[in-house]
């Protein structure tokens, strides 16, 4: 192990250097590395493979030739693979860890020996080999590489729209380069996975879904096709015949692996031991009768500690009833939360084995306003032996996925040598190698999520926080340090925008670049007002034109083209609610210092300049949990409450409570608690003149969730509001939308 220790160190040196060292170009980081000297070696420009003629074909070979060099026999660098047992690699077996996935590889100035432990294990090798040649060099060195966890991805899990058939295909190509080997297909807006479930795909569903087993199988990636029947299950043969028929079908599609979702459902679906008893049935009669199908997975309907429920039990029914080798998923203390030993500890001892991870980083189906391009980072580096699997879900965005992707894929690989911060460098150059520092620049603005309902955060302006803070204690210097890195994110944007080696990613990106344009310019204009109001010239000494009320003026006019872009959705992704950027230090501190600096305009010139820069009057609490946290969005004369995704627990008389620091006057209010003939079981009181008055609630017909109120809500003037359980039981409702017009 300290071996172990020692070379990973001198890995991870080397690619802190950023030098001459090959392997360091290689993701995921390595187990093991044996240097042999300082020896470079440039990569042939023909090559010879050397292999049992079992090998000489299937997706390893495919593999191989995609590398540069030319196939020639007669050149005179070979490279020899082979699986344990194959003849032109036998005296390499003791050399061969024997671990699923491992492999063993050797480079020297006239060949190399990539030897695995299994055909997957030599696929791995081979992506190691083609890494390490990224600039067109090899390195003198050994490798002895396994993965620390055995299954490592995505689930494609989130809400919202759904990859598109070329990104799905990109995203396993991408597995395959970085290693990981499951993709969980499991898109809650597919129809025929959820609300059709029961149903076939047609014909050209079916098509792409063939299509995509086949990518996946050309690159290392077990194709996992999930089912989610628990919304309207009914537990009795018919429907238990009906999901076997189902997997069939995907069978017939080449699918070799399945899962079956419970997640966000209540009612007769939850119940443990009818959810178990099922799983055992496909168990015994699909996956163990068909003998080339993975492990089954099971996503519970209390998927998180928080949901927990010990008095009824139902994680300890799973791990009871559920049959040895079932995979059970878990996302952890919350529904978006890191991963850490005293987690998995707990999981398991309840589910009675492994606990298959699935994470919610970098989804941001709750916040989606944001886009999140940082890095992956919180989960425990010592859990290797807790887990049986761990996936990413995603955001809907597929290619900016990959910047957090590239690092899970790190992470689930080898947790002792990960270093968040190297890898996160190496992703953007991986996803954008043209202008990978223009990436960086927009996205160090671009990491942490903003208050959100799970009050999940992360990182974010750390390189920006004592010029911040310096810049509002009034020093000049790091006012003028401020303007430049408001300058260098401006000029990161105008660098992407013209940037045509990714179109998708730019596709994905545009509006938040766009935003973060206006954003630095934004930055700069307060920048230059903070100057000049400390200088006390008003910019007669430089310019009559730039003087500190036009560049009052012009920060006025960002703040309104920042909130134009916003609302415009026009210029948004069907989803996408808003568009922020730099919303922890870079935004609050330019908001902060145009207050500071007109604050002081108007105190030496006796003006009277509005100094808001931006302003919420609205303030949410609530006794429901899942409810506390979720932020409240202002959008003219339209005020919201994000959205939450997964089921709310409404307990008997809890209650949501909106106040304002100004009396607002009601012109229309509708609620989607996302079930049918609810509205009945919740009160909604406005505070007026100083007392609770009642307003009516109901739904326009019985198949519409969606809650409207009566007549008298129009024109009444109040300053809160709030929404009470008034049935006397628990009810089990989304919160899909939430939102009021004022006047």
């Amino acid at each position: 192990m300290m071996n172990k220790k020692i070379l990973t160190l001198g890995l991870m040196l080397m690619a802190g250097l950023g030098a001459s060292a090959q392997v360091a170009l290689v993701n995921p980081v390595p187990q093991e590395v044996a240097k042999s000297g300082a020896e470079l070696i440039d990569a042939p420009a023909q090559w010879k493979i050397n292999a049992d003629n079992k090998r000489m074909s299937g997706y390893v070979y495919d593999a191989l030739l995609t590398a540069s060099p030319e196939v020639a026999k007669k050149a005179a660098y070979t490279v020899t693979i082979g699986v344990r047992g194959d003849g032109k690699v036998n005296k390499y077996k003791k050399n061969i860890p024997a671990k699923a996935e491992g492999y063993f590889m050797k480079v020297t100035d006239k060949e190399v020996v990539i030897a695995g432990n299994d055909e997957k294990g030599l696929y791995y090798g081979v992506q190691t080999l083609l890494g390490m040649m990224g600039e067109g060099k090899l390195e003198a060195c050994t490798i002895t590489d396994w993965p620390d966890v055995p299954f490592r991805g995505t689930v494609e899990g989130f809400y919202g729209t759904p990859w598109s058939h070329e990104a799905r295909k990109s995203q396993l190509e991408f597995y395959g380069r970085n290693k990981m080997n499951v993709y969980i297909y499991g898109p809650k807006d597919d129809p025929w996975h959820r609300d059709k479930w029961r149903e076939p795909y047609p014909e050209a569903e079916a098509k792409r879904i063939a299509e995509l087993v086949e990518v996946a199988k050309q690159n290392g990636v077990n194709f996992y096709w999930a089912i989610h029947p628990g919304v309207d299950i009914k537990w009795n043969d018919e429907d238990r015949d009906k999901l076997i028929a189902k997997f069939e079908v995907m069978y017939d599609l080449g699918v070799r692996s399945f899962a079956v979702f419970f997640d966000d459902i209540w009612g007769e679906g939850t119940k443990a031991d009818k959810q178990a008893a099922l799983l055992n049935y496909v168990d015994d009669n699909f996956v163990k009768v068909k003998k080339d199908v993975a492990p089954l997975i099971l996503c519970p309907t209390e998927y998180n500690k928080s949901w927990a429920n010990e008095e009824k039990g139902y994680l300890r029914t799973l791990g009871k009833e559920l049959n040895e080798g079932i995979e059970v998923m878990w996302t952890g203390n919350s529904v978006v939360a890191c991963i850490d030993k005293p987690t998995m500890e707990w999981i398991n001892e309840r589910i009675q084995r492994k606990g298959y991870i699935w994470l919610n980083f970098p989804v941001n189906d709750f916040v989606r306003d944001h886009i999140l391009m940082g890095p992956a980072y919180g989960n425990g580096l010592d859990i290797a032996g807790d887990v049986s699997g761990f996936v990413s879900n995603p955001m809907e965005y597929a290619e900016t996925s990959k910047i957090s992707l590239y690092g899970i894929a790190d992470y689930c690989w080898n947790m002792e040598a990960y270093d968040y911060q190297n890898n996160w460098e190496k992703s953007l150059k991986d996803i954008l190698p043209s202008n990978h520092e223009a990436l960086r620049t927009f996205a160090l603005y671009n990491k942490d999520l903003g208050p959100n309902g799970h009050g999940f955060r992360r990182e974010e302006g750390e390189e920006l926080k004592e010029i911040a803070e310096g810049a509002l204690k009034g020093d000049m210097f790091a006012t003028a340090m401020f303007n430049v890195k408001c300058n260098e994110l401006e000029m990161a944007c105008d660098i992407l925008l013209n940037d045509n080696s990714n179109t998708q990613l730019l596709h994905e990106i545009r509006p938040w670049v766009i935003q973060a344009k206006n954003l630095a310019a934004y930055g700069r204009t307060v920048a230059l007002m903070g100057i000049l109001v400390e200088a006390k010239d008003n910019g007669s000494a430089t310019s009559q034109f730039i003087n500190f009320e036009n560049l009052y003026k012009q920060a006025r006019s960002l703040q309104k083209q920042m909130f134009d872009l916003e609302n415009n959705k026009a210029m948004r992704h069907p989803y996408q609610i808003g568009t922020k950027v730099g919303t922890k230090v870079m935004l609050p501190t330019v908001n902060k210092l145009f207050a500071q600096a007109t604050e002081k305009y108007n105190a030496a010139n006796g003006k009277n300049l509005d100094t808001t820069a931006e302003y919420n009057p609205y303030r949410l609490s609530s006794t429901v949990t899942q409810l506390a946290m979720l932020p409240v969005k202002l959008n003219g004369d339209v005020v919201e409450i994000t959205p939450a995704l997964e089921v709310i627990n409404w307990q008997a008389g809890g209650e949501l409570l909106l106040e304002s620091e100004t009396a607002v006057t009601f012109q229309g209010m509708d609620f989607n608690f996302g079930v049918n003939n609810v509205a009945k079981h919740f009160r909604l009181e406005l505070f007026v003149d100083g007392a609770w008055r009642e307003v009516g609630l109901l739904h326009y017909s019985d198949t519409d969730p969606v809650i409207h109120t009566g007549n008298e809500l129009g024109g009444m003037t109040a300053t809160k509001l709030r929404i009470t359980n008034i049935s006397g039981a628990e009810q089990q409702v989304f919160f899909k939308s939430f939102r009021f017009i004022r006047r």
